[in-house]
């Protein structure tokens, strides 16, 4: 494990070398798979649904049936839900919704008046939603809650979702979520239905989930033609560590992020040596037993790495650079910690807070910017669903006090036509 999952110290050319490569992990392009990718929307754009017919029999090897997930789908996956599973998911809805439930209340717009002049925002859902939610040999149920709810809340009034050779779990989480209709669609194609519309799927304001690298070029290159979320990429886990931490609870954090996939990232920020060299014994120890250890063992060795720094306050300064989906504080006083922690899609504070209780039953939503994106951008939630729209109303008066600075700044940009328009309200 330490040829695979290496402790560099910091002020050495191994810690800047390991640095650079951890920095350069939101640089992997997508342009090998965009020139297909393209393709694929203008087949989309092209042929509708039967161009969804056909890609989906040359990519997934599948006929595709009815293109809608009927209704009568949902009665038979609910009966096939394990009643506990179904269980877990109502109760992770109802925190996921009391959650975004209070982040609504906290997005109401605004009026300011002025000197006559009256101001504000007019916050609004946006109208129809696109959720993308993998399928196939996956079941991501949690994922379907973590972005319909939000959306749900929102106010959305048409949430759909596109997901391939739907599982159970998936269609019992749209029903508890209030998803309106379900299409058993995957890959880059279902992007382009969302973005474009088809026969069967109707054209959406904004698409939103994470996804494969072709659904993220794909939600890349549709962009501006439709509002996305963001581009999601691999899973990612920074644990900060100092000689407090339970090394076996700092190892458990590491590989939940790793066994996603072996693009994965998982990062240990430690303290001191023998602090990293004891997570990294209990990582061996645990990825041995782990049944998805060959993902994890390989995301470990390219994507990896224990770092020590000499305090605290160097470590939180390597989290900022890193800015990662996941942040563990497993130090002395966490809240501390956190006022001078830098940017990370979610902080997971105290060795009570596993990583996990945040993927599905805390309450905000596990989609987090990934790639060093959580230094402009930020969770989905219920801002991601909600349009804004700038309000202004002037009075005679607060115009014709303003008229002549207005008429100056047209003119000296080259606008005269602003200027008038100004100047034809005189009367």
């Amino acid at each position: 494990m330490a040829r695979r999952f290496p402790i560099v110290l910091q002020g050495t050319p191994a810690y800047e070398a390991a640095l650079r490569r951890l920095l350069e992990r939101a640089a992997s392009s997508l342009s090998d798979v965009e020139p297909s990718v393209r393709l694929t929307i203008a087949d989309v754009r092209a042929r509708g649904d039967q161009a969804l017919r056909d890609l989906t029999s040359r990519f997934e090897g599948r006929s595709l049936g009815a293109i809608e997930v009927p209704a009568a789908r949902f009665d038979e996956a609910e009966k096939n839900v394990a009643p506990d599973v179904a269980a877990a998911l109502r109760r992770a809805a109802d925190r996921i919704r009391s959650y975004h439930e209070e982040q609504l209340r906290r997005e109401t717009g605004f009026t300011v008046d002025r000197d006559g002049v009256r101001v504000g925002v007019l916050v609004v859902p946006m109208e129809r939603v696109g959720l993308y939610v993998p399928g196939g040999k996956a079941r991501y149920p949690s994922t379907v809650l973590m972005t319909a709810i939000p959306a749900m809340v929102a106010g959305v009034p048409d949430v759909l979702l596109a997901s391939p050779s739907v599982a159970d779990e998936t269609l019992l989480a749209a029903r508890i979520a209030g998803v309106s209709r379900v299409f058993d669609l995957g890959g880059a194609q279902a992007i382009a239905a969302f973005a474009y519309g088809t026969e069967s799927i109707p054209r959406v304001d904004l698409v939103a989930g994470p996804g494969s690298r072709w659904v993220t070029a794909a939600k890349k290159l549709v962009y501006g033609d439709v509002g996305i979320d963001g581009l999601a990429g691999p899973s990612e886990a920074v644990v900060l560590a100092d000689d407090s931490v339970d090394p076996e609870v700092a190892a458990a954090d590491l590989l939940t992020q790793a066994e996603h996939d072996e693009a994965s990232s998982a990062v240990l920020i430690a303290t001191s040596e023998p602090v990293a060299k004891a997570v990294v014994e209990a990582l061996e120890r645990r990825l041995a037993q782990l049944p998805r250890k060959a993902a994890a063992a390989r995301a470990l060795s390219e994507r990896g790495g224990a770092f020590v720094v000499r305090s605290i306050d160097d470590g939180l300064a390597l989290a900022g650079r890193i800015a990662p989906e996941h942040l563990s504080l497993l130090v002395r006083g966490p809240d501390a910690a956190l006022r001078r922690a830098g940017p990370a899609g979610a902080v997971f504070l105290g060795s009570s807070t596993p990583q996990a209780a945040g993927d599905y039953l805390a309450g905000p939503s596990h989609v987090l910017p990934t790639g060093g994106a959580a230094r402009f951008g930020s969770p989905l939630g219920v801002w991601t669903f909600l349009r804004r729209t700038s309000v202004i109303e002037y009075t005679p008066r607060a115009l014709a006090a303003q008229a002549a600075d207005i008429a100056l700044l047209a003119r000296a940009e080259g606008f005269e036509a602003h200027a008038r328009a100004v100047e034809a309200r005189k009367k």
